[in-house]
């Protein structure tokens, strides 16, 4: 079902995919441009895991027009280049295409058959025109929750550096046909994947922690540990986390823990950079409206008062601004 497959942003947890599904027999294409087009066409999508060095030869363009309609397209953008992604995405996808998306934060499609009086309306915060729902139809996206750490070494070079989960699942909830071989795919690529009944639950979970450690980051430069080693920080951290745990409750997805026991998780990890400290760093756009502008429109629409996440946002979207990367 699932033999053409394009992996529309190559970096390091498209790319780590990207090169895992080639191994499983796909016939694997790349939309790149750049850097990362000219390493891809020289030397191929290259993946260090496990000791190993893993080489994909990909057809690779910078004109989704140039690789056809897909069996599956694999999302792995940032938030910020989805309006972009959306007016070229159109040549890969047909009637039967099936579009996983790999993302962080509440994507466009959040609030599709589900939401209770939300549901299937659009989240403003990522889709303010529509034209992402439109260019990519909720029936045909499968969810994906990615639990692992990649980097990208160099263009088209990517490294594993621990996690192998993949949650997948249809935003409706259904089991359907597409979701169940997607999945025995996903396992014959070496993934460990878990099909969900409730995959805006799964989205929410991860939201949950890294819509907090991720602008704190940004804003400070610190890594997890400190944060989340910081008396105060931690307090407005958690401050943060209780208000988007309102909001899911009135959503239909409570969470049963408390910032607490989710703090403890994220500190096993040790000092890590967070993928928006990296992005700022890097120079590149950041992903607030996904993380948190969302879940504050959620809050709004919700009557869920959010002062705590109104004070990270302004703060956050400030310095991005000022630094140009929003």
């Amino acid at each position: 079902m699932f033999k053409k497959v394009c992996i529309y942003g190559a970096g390091s947890i498209g790319g780590w995919m990207g090169v895992r599904l080639a191994r499983a027999g796909c016939d694997l294409s790349v939309v790149a441009r750049g850097a990362t087009l000219a390493a891809l066409q020289a030397d191929g999508l290259r993946l260090h895991e496990g000791g190993q060095e893993h080489v994909a030869q990909v057809k690779a363009s910078d004109d989704p027009a140039a690789l056809g309609v897909q069996d599956l397209v694999v999302l792995a953008v940032k938030a910020p280049s989805l309006p972009a992604v959306a007016q070229r995405i159109a040549p890969l996808i047909g009637p039967h295409t099936r579009v996983l998306t790999a993302m962080n934060g509440v994507p466009w499609w959040f609030l599709h058959d589900f939401g209770g009086a939300l549901a299937n309306t659009p989240v403003q915060a990522v889709d303010a025109t529509g034209e992402i729902a439109r260019a990519i139809p909720s029936p045909q996206v499968i969810g994906c929750v990615v639990h692992a750490s990649c980097s990208a070494d160099a263009p088209g070079v990517i490294r594993h550096h621990f996690g192998n989960g993949l949650i997948i699942g249809e935003p409706s909830g259904e089991r359907s046909e597409p979701v169940q071989a997607l999945a025995a795919l996903l396992e014959r690529a070496g993934f460990a994947t878990t099909v969900s009944p409730r995959i805006q639950k799964d989205i929410w979970y991860k939201l949950w922690g890294n819509m907090t450690v991720n602008p704190v980051s940004a804003i400070t430069g610190a890594t997890t540990d400190r944060i989340l080693g910081d008396e105060l920080v931690r307090g407005f951290v958690s401050a943060v986390m209780l208000e988007a745990k309102e909001i899911g409750a009135r959503i239909g997805i409570p969470i049963d823990q408390q910032p607490e026991d989710r703090h403890a998780v994220t500190m096993k990890l040790g000092a890590f950079k967070t993928s928006m400290l990296q992005d700022v760093e890097a120079g590149r756009a950041v992903e607030l409206d996904a993380l948190v502008t969302a879940v504050q429109e959620l809050g709004r629409r919700t009557g869920v008062a959010t002062p705590f996440t109104d004070a990270l946002l302004g703060l956050s979207r400030l310095q991005a601004m000022v630094r140009g990367l929003y």
